[in-house]
């Protein structure tokens, strides 16, 4: 298996939009999931603190990932603009995220 890092960032959910975050990522399209994997995530969660509406996020991907490119396809233009209505974005549609900053970890 190739080397892996995580990563971790929050993301804000418009208030009494979890059931609908929940509902659109339970439906997450197939080329989009290829896009992901393909630019080399191995493994992506999203966690939500219902009393802030903060998202947590973990996302690992391989070092020698292609995300970078990921905010020119297509597809993922195209979830971030359905998403766009229900989360905080940016100007280009992509969600804010803020990164946090690892403190402990147990292995």
């Amino acid at each position: 298996m190739a080397a892996t890092e995580t990563i971790a960032f929050r993301m804000t959910l418009h208030l009494g939009q979890a059931g609908e975050y929940r509902r659109r990522h339970d439906a997450i399209w197939p080329d989009l999931v290829e896009a992901l994997k393909g630019a080399g995530v191995v493994d992506y969660r999203i966690y939500l603190d219902e009393t802030t509406h903060q998202l947590f996020a973990t996302l690992t991907r391989r070092l020698d990932h292609s995300m970078d490119a990921l905010p020119d396809a297509p597809v993922m233009r195209r979830w971030w603009a359905m998403m766009a209505d229900i989360m905080d974005t940016g100007p280009d549609l992509a969600p804010e995220t803020v990164s946090l900053t690892e403190v402990f970890r147990l292995e």
